[in-house]
């Protein structure tokens, strides 16, 4: 786990407009083509962790409080507030509802998306951390469990839990492949997504905290190394290391570029996807954790303000 939110809980003046080849299709056609800028921050519960959006909304695990919100995307308005496990962190989306890594219950909880119902509550490894939807399964990083465990999405039926390195973090899905990053081993780990069969560990940083997946190459962020790590999706080759923030926490891609929130400086960065080259620098909340991206903006947990920025 993140020690990584210690113990647990723990303007951009736009003087000119970048050219349209370095700018998000989706920022440009809501005339929003500008670099980034805080421009809303909301209250939600105590100790905001992890993010998802679902099409419309995003919802927020609040680690401290055992709940979720759900946030009206357009404008932050809070949707509804729904009980979980204990100490909720991740979430993923999968079409229709919500799933919820609880570790401090050892469980995951499937959330109906449409009204916060709760539909099952399904048993995994010790202190499940990461998670993430390949399509037709959940799966969920076992953090203290060294293992990463596979659900069948429609039901919650066990499916296989396998080993990973020591202390998995985060999950990304490739299209074809789950890749888990190991905090402890500096390392992720590459499973093939039909079988959980092993097809490779590669070193990246030391505390490697949370992946992502940019359509060819994966992304890790190393909290103690202040560094991230691109690595080739076909064979884990290492394409460069880049520094970034204090400790960074969570990484996520919005099409073009990489964000990197920097929990030590409270602080979030983009990187250029080709050569990892910092296009700029943000201020969020304190003590930022993994972002999430609704096809416009940038959302961030802030775990200290009890808040989330909308970038």
């Amino acid at each position: 786990m993140f020690k990584r939110v210690t113990a647990w809980f723990g303007f951009v003046l736009l003087c000119s407009i970048p050219a349209m080849s370095q700018a998000n299709p989706n920022q440009v056609a809501i005339l929003k083509w500008y670099p980034a800028n805080t421009s809303a921050e909301f209250s939600v519960g105590r100790a905001p962790w992890g993010i998802a959006f679902d099409g419309s909304s995003l919802w927020v695990t609040n680690f401290a409080d055992a709940t979720v919100t759900k946030l009206r995307a357009s404008d932050g308005a809070q949707l509804g507030t729904f009980k979980t496990g204990t100490g909720p962190t991740a979430m993923a989306f999968d079409g229709a509802n919500v799933w919820v890594a609880n570790s401090g219950s050892n469980s995951t909880s499937k959330i109906r998306a449409r009204d916060g119902a709760l539909l099952g509550t399904f048993s995994v490894g010790n202190t499940p951390d990461g998670i993430a939807f390949d399509g037709a399964n959940v799966w969920v990083a076992n953090g203290f469990g060294n293992t990463v465990t596979k659900l069948r999405a429609t039901d919650g039926k066990l499916l296989g839990t396998f080993p990973t390195g020591e202390e998995p973090a985060c999950v990304a899905f490739d299209g074809s492949n789950v890749w888990v990053n190991n905090f402890v081993s500096g390392s992720v780990t590459k499973l093939r997504g039909s079988d959980g069969k092993k097809l490779g560990e590669f070193p990246v940083g030391a505390g490697a905290e949370a992946v992502a997946f940019d359509g060819a190459n994966v992304w890790v962020t190393n909290s103690d190394g202040d560094t991230v790590t691109k690595l080739r999706a076909s064979d884990g080759l290492a394409l460069g290391t880049f520094p970034v923030g204090m400790t960074p926490s969570g990484i996520v891609f919005d099409g073009q570029s990489m964000w990197v929130t920097n929990y030590g400086s409270s602080t979030i960065m983009k990187l250029r996807i080709t050569d990892g080259k910092v296009l700029g620098t943000f201020p969020t909340g304190s003590e930022p954790l993994v972002p999430a991206f609704d096809g416009a903006n940038i959302w961030v947990p802030n775990s200290e303000d009890n808040s989330v920025s909308k970038m």
